[in-house]
């Protein structure tokens, strides 16, 4: 009688455990999701895209894994336990990198900013200089309608920063950079052709 109960005991206990392993970890669902949540409200998508990327799978594969759990009659969560545990500690890194790498895209916005007007400043300064033979003219033309169009996509970028959108800005600015370097360099060259010099050769006089 007394092994009966014993045995009996043993049973309760163990169907007491299987039903504790076999619970969903709600909890630390909850908090994985919320971390998901914190990293696409801090732009991770925008800013660190390949390791959000990562991490949403990462989600996913959990979320089908515990599908399969519930089907199971006896269900084992531990290893997804610890699945979620680690994606978790990816979602909040994932949120930390993605607000460093705003504030750098933005810094690098600044930066860009700051060097373009000064370029576009020197190119104004450059036309003057610059050869207007019956040739030269017409391209000072066309240069002046590529100048005022960056000079607009500086503009755009500005109101882009201001938004906060800063990715978009320093496209937009990046692209503006390099016509109005490419602009500078051309003024340059025919420049110091005039003049019978290399650019480089004016440099160093």
């Amino acid at each position: 009688m007394k092994n009966k109960v014993l045995m009996g005991l043993a049973a309760i206990a163990m169907v007491a455990f299987l039903s504790s392993c076999g619970k969903v970890p709600q909890a630390k669902v909850d908090a994985t999701n919320a971390a998901i949540e914190a990293a696409q409200t801090a732009e991770a998508a925008v800013y660190v895209p390949a390791e959000f990327s990562a991490v949403q799978d990462s989600m996913k594969s959990i979320n089908a894994a515990i599908e399969v759990q519930k089907s199971k009659l006896f269900k084992k969560f531990g290893p997804i336990e610890v699945k979620l545990d680690e994606t978790l500690a990816a979602a909040n890194k994932v949120a930390t990198d993605a607000a460093a790498k705003k504030d750098e895209v933005k810094k690098e916005v600044e930066t860009t900013m700051t060097a373009v007007k000064a370029v576009i400043e020197e190119n104004g300064t450059l036309m003057k200089k610059a050869p207007r033979g019956k040739e030269g003219a017409a391209v000072l033309e066309a240069m002046k309608t590529d100048m005022a169009a960056i000079e607009a996509s500086v503009a755009d970028a500005q109101a882009l920063y201001d938004k906060g959108t800063y990715m978009d800005a320093l496209n937009k600015i990046k692209a503006a950079s390099d016509k109005a370097n490419g602009i500078n360099t051309e003024l340059k060259d025919a420049i110091a052709k005039v003049h019978g010099k290399t650019p480089m050769a004016a440099k160093k006089k």
